[in-house]
């Protein structure tokens, strides 16, 4: 099958998941289990692209199939049964009541336009080399840029797994409630569940990259760091945490955003304000 036409199925398929999903949520009027088929929606493209992309050398197929499928399930269950345990995002919450507020929409073109479209556009460009990298038959093996990408993919996952993981653990612990989480992994980086993603995508994308295809599906995680960095990840998370959290600010101060480093020592009280646009996702830290 040609590439273009592989490519059009797919997104054929994530417009009509996104719009089933924003269907859905014209009944519950919360989109935030949006979250979780962020992920799922993931594991969908990857299993169409395996079975439509035919003439793909198999090995590689399984590869970044069976990655996407181990990253995107955890995730997506993990988000689910955050949403269905806290209820609505107050993101979502706050976005939709701007739109409302200000343009005069009503919920389901909010949700339409300012939750479910941009998802399912940014969704399917992340995952590009999931779909890109199982194109070719050749190469018909796995070179040391595939095999590095494959040991980086695995870290990431293991990684976000663990963020999350110890993330659970600590809100599940009553006496931590209104505390900000600055333990374990979450001690060297605010954000390590974003680390963890983007190692596994940039990870995903050089095993793709040994193809003639795949190497051009690098705007894929490139977009995700810029969109978990810069967008609609750390500065959406981290806005207004100084005023809500008790502590935050000197968490902020002292922690990296999301690439790990050695916390720096305890100064009071900091200001996010302040910090370096270079220190500035699916979680916080709180």
């Amino acid at each position: 099958m040609h590439p273009a036409l592989i490519l059009l199925i797919n997104f054929l398929i994530i417009a009509a998941l996104f719009g089933g999903l924003w269907a859905w949520s014209r009944t519950t009027k919360d989109p935030s289990f949006v979250d979780s088929f962020w992920a799922f929606g993931m594991v969908v493209l990857a299993l169409s692209t395996f079975f439509l992309a035919g003439d793909g050398w198999l090995e590689r197929k399984f590869i970044l199939t069976a990655l996407t499928l181990v990253w995107g399930l955890r995730l997506g269950l993990y988000l689910f049964n955050r949403w269905r345990e806290e209820g609505e995002d107050k993101r979502y919450k706050a976005l939709i009541g701007r739109l409302q507020d200000r343009r005069g929409w009503s919920f389901e073109r909010a949700s339409g336009l300012g939750v479910f479209l941009p998802q399912a556009v940014l969704l399917y460009i992340t995952c590009l080399p999931i779909q890109l990298g199982q194109i070719n038959s050749e190469p018909a093996g796995f070179g040391i840029i595939a095999l590095l990408g494959f040991a980086l993919a695995v870290f990431g996952i293991a990684y976000e797994g663990i963020a999350d993981w110890q993330l659970s653990r600590f809100k599940a612990d009553p006496a931590n409630k209104g505390k900000v989480m600055d333990q374990g992994l979450w001690a060297w980086s605010r954000h390590p569940n974003y680390f963890g993603e983007i190692c596994t995508w940039w990870g995903i994308w050089l095993i793709a990259a040994e193809t003639s295809l795949g190497i051009w599906s690098f705007i894929g995680p490139a977009f995700l760091t810029f969109t978990l960095l810069r967008w609609s990840g750390v500065p959406l998370l981290e806005k207004g945490l100084k005023h809500s959290r008790p502590g935050y600010g000197d968490y902020a101060a002292r922690t990296s955003a999301v690439f790990p480093w050695p916390p720096k020592a305890r100064k009071g009280d900091g200001d996010l304000d302040d910090l370096d646009d270079d220190t500035t996702e699916y979680d916080s830290a709180v």
